[in-house]
């Protein structure tokens, strides 16, 4: 495998080839990081995997100083699961200068559900995953990014990026990977402490109930589907959690559902200090 952190660096080493497939991570891997590597590994000619903790997602009150960093431990995976190239700027190397210049995201997909609760995260998001494509992908004519299900909005939002700038770019997503009692994996599933963890588990059993209770309710007025949302979130809250949203919406623009809709549910809520999130398709 080999390393870089600079952009000629990297530029360097993809020269020889016309068809990255890249993943892009924040680091402290888990085995849902490395399926998606794994998944990438074939769709391109040199499997490409970052690692790089974006400042500008975090909002002043969140966790970027404390987020974990496992680099040794990170390499070795990363190695393990196939990768050919890691690029692991430095916060100079990707903002030379302040990021005056931003990507912003439609308001109607972005600032909602997850745009709601962390303000401007969206903006942050598309803003280094472009910053990275350019890196990735300059003077190639098509390359492939994987990204994971889990975050099923971010996934929505970076499509629609790609396709309202025409990048060459085909964006495919990873299935959700999940934990044997069904926690979807996460690095910030390590801030749980042991009871917290066996609580965990929580959010995904209220998700898949407000799911088959939306299938049942298929043909029910908004203002059912509210209610079902609503004693969703009061179930939780009465475990203990503080919940940000457990919702039902349609998967093409993830708006409130009529009747026929394909559906997916999400949900966002904090366990002590630790924000989790899931979601199924319907």
């Amino acid at each position: 495998m080999h390393i870089v952190h600079t952009l000629p660096d990297l530029r360097a080493a993809l020269a020889a080839h016309a068809r990255p497939a890249f993943v892009p991570t924040m680091g402290n891997l888990h085995d849902g990081h490395l399926a998606l590597v794994r998944q990438a590994k074939p769709l391109g000619d040199a499997m490409v995997a970052s690692i790089f903790v974006n400042r500008l997602q975090f909002l002043p009150h969140e966790d970027f100083d404390s987020y974990p960093r496992t680099w040794e431990a990170d390499c070795a995976k990363l190695q393990a699961a196939g990768c050919d190239v890691l690029f692991a700027p430095r916060e100079t190397d990707l903002y030379p200068e302040p990021q005056t210049f931003k990507v912003q995201p439609d308001p109607l997909l972005a600032d909602i559900l997850e745009g709601q609760f962390r303000p401007g995260f969206f903006t942050g998001v598309c803003t280094v995953v472009m910053k990275l494509f350019c890196a990735v992908f300059a003077g190639k004519a098509q390359g492939t990014a994987v990204f994971g299900q889990k975050d099923y909005q971010q996934l929505m939002v970076l499509r629609r990026m790609a396709q309202q700038f025409a990048l060459p770019i085909e964006l495919v997503a990873g299935p959700t990977q999940r934990a044997d009692d069904g926690l979807a994996l996460s690095s910030r599933n390590g801030y749980l402490s042991e009871t917290e963890r066996q609580e965990a588990v929580q959010l995904s059993l209220a998700l898949r109930a407000l799911a088959r209770e939306a299938v049942a309710a298929a043909h029910a007025l908004p203002g059912q589907v509210a209610a079902l949302e609503q004693r969703a979130r009061e179930a939780l809250a009465a475990r203990g959690w503080q919940p940000d949203y457990l919702t039902v919406r349609r998967r093409n623009d993830l708006q409130p559902p009529q009747a026929g809709d394909a559906l997916v549910v999400l949900g966002a809520a904090r366990l002590g200090t630790t924000r989790l999130i899931d979601n199924f398709e319907v």
